[in-house]
């Protein structure tokens, strides 16, 4: 996208000052995305392979072209490859890539269990890898993790159902509902490592309610496999909606909020709801639906009265991260964590660098996304990137 370019253009310097300090992005102030320390020759010839997940995701194709631009404006050759949520493909793109000779590997996983024998591969190669937002598993393999504060994110999810349902307000103070509510929840895909986060962040924010008969599961589907969304698919999402409505709704029981984490399976959910007669809007006695990544067409629902709230992840953040983690390894030198005890791969704790989220709700899109740059006025009101 424009913006990405432009950001990473804009942001060079900064970053180049970020990594021979050991620091990055994250800091909380909006600081444009996805370059490196422009004035700063790279070597000639240095190869990084940028594996993504999916191009089915207009968040994973901005990551992507955030990540390659950086690395780019650094002088560094970049080859971006997406995996379009097909494991064998993504693996035979990283064999390609270790083959072809990359110094350095930035991958987010489909399946953060399934790329061992690559990590090994590169091991033996002398490849740095950096884990890019979802955590590569059951490997020695993985030198560096740069994401955001998953458990948190979670608690954002929930926190913006409970202000949607009136229990509490945006400021965090007790709102005025007392309830009993009824909802339902969705996990995303079981082979993601942030899904587990999310959800428990997302659980123990909710548990309280739940407990003391506030919040209620008609369906009783409360465990993660139950509620699990195999590869983020929108259209499992909005399959399973309708499965619930059909099976635990069609005797009149309301139904009023959906924990959703991801913007895609909001958007099924939605689908399915209004399918059923229900709203078309949160006025109209739509239930309220929460989401996560800020994308474009949830916005614009947010901003229509529609969704009632996303997690603004900027991974135009996370991508500078990313390029800083992978300037320093290049350079011969350990990239800054800020957090060397939350992620387990399961083999060791992965150093990792940890980013803030925001809430955004109908109120605060032009402070968080419009003032930021991430997205304009006009592609909220179109509810499409330009």
């Amino acid at each position: 996208m424009r913006k990405y370019g432009l950001a990473a253009l804009g942001t060079a310097g900064l970053l180049a000052l970020s990594a021979c300090a050991g620091g990055g992005a994250g800091s909380g102030e909006d600081d444009g995305g996805g370059g490196g320390g422009g004035d700063t020759e790279a070597p000639e010839e240095v190869l990084v392979g940028v594996a993504m997940p999916t191009q089915t995701s207009e968040r994973w194709i901005a990551d992507g072209e955030a990540v390659e631009a950086g690395l780019t404006d650094l002088g560094y050759d970049v080859d971006l490859q997406f995996g379009n949520d097909d494991i064998p493909t993504q693996a035979q793109q990283i064999d390609q890539m270790i083959t072809s000779g990359a110094d350095l590997l930035v991958i987010a996983a489909i399946d953060g269990t399934a790329l061992t024998s690559q990590l090994e591969a590169a091991a033996a190669a002398n490849i740095p890898v950096v884990s890019y937002d979802r955590l590569i598993r059951d490997s020695e393999n993985v030198d560096f993790y740069v994401t955001f504060d998953n458990y948190q994110v979670g608690v954002q999810q929930a926190t913006s159902l409970l202000v949607g349902l009136g229990l509490l307000t945006e400021d965090g103070s007790e709102g005025e509902a007392t309830g009993p509510f009824n909802i339902e929840l969705f996990a995303g895909s079981l082979d993601d490592n942030n899904a587990h986060f999310f959800w428990e962040g997302a659980i123990e924010t909710l548990q309280p309610y739940i407990d003391d008969g506030t919040l209620t599961v008609p369906s009783g589907q409360t465990d993660i496999e139950q509620a699990a969304t195999l590869r983020w698919q929108q259209e499992t999402a909005q399959r399973r909606m309708e499965d619930l409505l059909t099976s635990t709704y069609s005797d009149g029981t309301e139904l009023h909020g959906v924990l959703s984490p991801y913007d895609g399976l909001s958007r099924g959910i939605i689908t399915a709801l209004q399918n059923a007669g229900m709203g078309p809007t949160l006025e109209e006695g739509l239930p309220v639906v929460s989401g996560q990544d800020a994308e474009i067409a949830s916005v614009a629902l947010i901003d229509q009265g529609v969704q009632f709230a996303t997690i603004f992840k900027d991974t135009r953040k996370l991508a500078d991260q990313a390029v800083t983690a992978a300037e320093a390894y290049l350079a011969g030198e350990e990239p800054e964590a800020n957090d060397t005890e939350t992620y387990d791969n399961g083999v060791l704790v992965v150093p990792s660098y940890l980013l803030e989220s925001d809430i955004v709700y109908a109120g605060n899109i032009t402070s968080l996304l419009v003032d930021s740059g991430y997205w304009t006025a006009d592609e909220v009101a179109a509810g499409v990137a330009e």
